[in-house]
């Protein structure tokens, strides 16, 4: 199938380019033609900005069922972890397909064409395995499908509660009791044409230091992503270095689990030695910016982690607002909070972190940009909204991270197929609706 799409205007990596027309074939991108002043005959226009795809690298689509519940009041993340665990209890492989699939759809209409999926709700309530032992991951790819976006499925091991410690109650449901018997179960799983199965470490409190190897050869032999929580919370910290006397990513380090196909996700309370560690490995960093000032986190050393050479992406996590460009925004906004100076990162490379550094910690290494021979996923930014009127289109890049929200979405374009179009999903028509009826399924 062949289609030719005219871009009013697109953003090429560095800069922005007026009147580029795309020729796509069987949903990958054959030719990139500038300077082309007119819509081709027979082209598809899409009016506004058109970026590549945004790259979610980090949800938990269960979360999103917390918004607006934990957002008022006080507490830390450890309080609000109870409460996240409550809705995990209630979820069946039907209620999270519903829920995954109307999460999905919204991150579409926030120009997100691939999601990295950090998937630990395996198993029913209790610890039993269904029938089918991978069906709550099966309902997420399932749900990814319906909902027209990529999915990168990071099985995560999640094996005890803490250092020396079994899972809670409520963590049984997402352990295998060994690294051995995750692995059995997550190698049934298999990757698809908008799916990829990746690894995840949910964090060193939660897998056994002497089972780290096992996930990451895992990952090594099918040269998949990893993912792991990484020095989210100062307590763990201290749990590490007590039990083990070193930090968190000495650990990973010692165990063989950090790399250039690895992903520390959050990265916040590091040491200089964390840093060279991540760094000198070409362990990449997702940060979460909405989530990490939700939860009282803190604020990572985003540009000490990118200046040792650990390459940036960014990620939802936990829903409270799902906007890719505002966490490439509050990035380089925290930073400044924290440094009390400006500009630390370019708009053109704040776009990468969402974009094609996004989709390579998801393994979908060709995607997140425009150019011949990628996937043809794409986002078109509105131009003349009330947030994005007024700025040159020359300064495109700009519009998009400092001005331009997930409401400026017009077009997203996954495979070389509309999935929104003029701000509506086009498989899922009314997804408030579809989100409304979710998530009372799950509070029932």
């Amino acid at each position: 199938m062949h289609v030719t799409y005219w871009l009013e205007h697109a953003w090429l990596d560095t800069f922005v380019e007026p009147g580029v027309a795309l020729d796509v074939t069987d949903g990958r991108v054959t030719a990139v033609r500038k300077d082309v002043t007119a819509p081709p005959p027979g082209a598809e226009v899409l009016r506004g900005l058109t970026l590549p795809g945004l790259a979610n690298a980090h949800s938990h689509a269960f979360h999103r069922a917390l918004r607006s519940t934990v957002q008022v009041g006080s507490g830390t993340f450890w309080t609000w972890r109870e409460v996240m665990y409550g809705v995990a209890s209630r979820l069946t492989p039907d209620t999270y397909f519903d829920l995954a699939r109307a999460v999905y759809a919204e991150m579409a209409l926030a120009g997100v064409s691939a999601v990295g999926e950090f998937h630990y709700l395996h198993h029913a309530p209790g610890g039993t395995p269904y029938a089918d032992p991978n069906t709550m991951g099966e309902a997420l790819i399932a749900a990814a499908a319906d909902a027209g976006i990529r999915i990168t499925l990071l099985d995560t091991a999640y094996l005890a509660s803490g250092f020396g410690t079994p899972p809670t109650r409520h963590q049984q449901r997402f352990s295998d009791g060994t690294a051995d018997a995750w692995a059995e179960r997550a190698s049934l799983l298999k990757d698809s044409d908008h799916a990829r199965i990746g690894a995840a470490i949910h964090s060193v409190r939660a897998v056994p230091a002497d089972q780290l190897a096992t996930v990451a050869a895992w990952a090594q032999t099918r040269m998949a992503p990893l993912h792991v929580h990484l020095s989210e919370q100062t307590a763990e910290n201290d749990a590490c270095l007590a039990t083990h006397g070193c930090t968190p990513t000495r650990l990973l380090a010692d165990h063989g689990v950090l790399g250039p196909r690895t992903t520390g996700v959050h990265n916040t309370h590091l040491t200089d030695e964390d840093i060279a560690l991540l760094g000198g490995t070409s362990t990449g960093t997702c940060m979460c910016p909405t989530t990490e000032r939700d939860l009282a986190d803190g604020i990572g050393p985003a540009t000490r982690l990118q200046k040792a050479g650990s390459t940036l992406s960014l990620g939802s996590d936990s829903h409270a607002v799902i906007d890719l460009l505002e966490e490439a925004r509050a990035m380089e906004l925290n930073e400044r909070l924290r440094s009390r100076t400006r500009g630390h990162w370019t708009a053109a490379s704040l776009l990468r972190a969402a974009s094609a550094d996004g989709h390579e910690a998801l393994g979908w290494r060709d995607a997140g940009r425009i150019e011949a021979g990628a996937p043809a996923d794409l986002t078109t930014i509105a131009l003349d909204s009330v947030r994005t009127a007024g700025p040159l289109p020359r300064l495109g890049a700009e519009t998009a991270v400092f001005a331009a929200s997930a409401c400026d979405v017009r077009h997203t374009i996954v495979a070389g197929r509309h999935i929104v179009r003029d701000g509506v999903h086009t498989l899922i028509p009314d997804v408030p609706g579809a989100m409304a009826k979710a998530i009372t399924a799950v509070y029932k």
